[in-house]
């Protein structure tokens, strides 16, 4: 499968995100809220198919990455490129993370741990909100 990786980078005013977001999105996405555990509409979805940016449709995450990590976020081993995520040091609310970014438009995702399964001992641990599901065609 090839992947799309990014061609250019996405700027928009936050008066335009705001347009283009529902709210729950925008605060997550653009003010790098959280959603809360166990809501999301992506944590138990089985189908193949591929995971995008909610915000600009960057190809983040393969179902085939995905796993079951009892966390209640969508959990991943892997992004489907390097090119396509940005990852940062964030020492936000007491802690020492690494955020997850899409680095097409900046928009924040969500952490990764490494706690993860093999082969990458990564756990990619991510907000539904900020994706879209695209079902791959059999």
């Amino acid at each position: 499968m090839e992947v799309k990786t990014v061609k250019s980078k996405v700027t928009k005013t936050e008066d335009e995100w705001k347009k283009l977001l529902s709210r729950e999105q925008y605060n997550v996405l653009r003010e790098k809220g959280t959603e809360p555990a166990f809501s999301g509409k992506y944590l138990k979805n089985k189908k193949n198919g591929n995971y995008v940016c909610a915000a600009c449709g960057n190809e983040l995450f393969s179902s085939d990455t995905k796993f079951d990590s009892g966390t209640g976020w969508p959990s991943f081993w892997k992004s489907v490129s390097k090119d396509n995520v940005e990852l940062k040091v964030d020492n936000s609310h007491g802690m020492r993370r690494t955020e997850v970014i899409c680095k097409q438009c900046g928009g924040h995702l969500g952490h990764v741990f490494d706690d993860g399964p093999t082969p990458t001992g990564q756990r990619f641990c991510i907000n539904s909100i900020s994706l879209k599901f695209k079902e791959k065609e059999e």
